[in-house]
């Protein structure tokens, strides 16, 4: 999208004032369709900063992820925890992963998260 989706940058701004990570959302966004819960900035830069601090041969990448967000006003990206990008009737990852996109590439949206088929 030239301009980000008025509605769509309004939901996120509930997320990240709410600290709720239970919305789901399903987008489109350079062609590739992401389904999974959307997270507060905060909470998602937390988690990364865990999964790669975890890590052996990434943990000096977590502190990256553990700064503030320099943004402000409205939000500028949609984080996405427990997503997956869909391929056909497959997700990817299958366990689920981490994601940010920028909101100005997401062409399409809708509420709620696609069920996909690993058979």
């Amino acid at each position: 999208m030239s301009k980000p989706d008025e509605l769509l940058v309004d939901l996120v701004a509930l997320v990240e004032s709410g600290h709720s990570n239970q919305m789901s959302l399903t987008v489109v966004a350079c062609g590739a369709v992401i389904t999974g819960r959307l997270a507060p900035e905060t909470v998602w830069r937390q988690r990364v900063a865990e999964v790669l601090g975890a890590s052996d041969s990434l943990s000096d990448f977590s502190s990256v992820f553990t700064s503030e967000s320099r943004i402000e006003g409205p939000p500028t990206h949609l984080h996405f925890h427990v997503a997956r990008i869909l391929q056909g009737t497959v997700g990817i990852p299958e366990t689920g992963g981490m994601y940010r996109v920028a909101i100005e590439d997401v062409s399409s949206w809708t509420v709620g998260d696609f069920s996909y088929s690993d058979h």
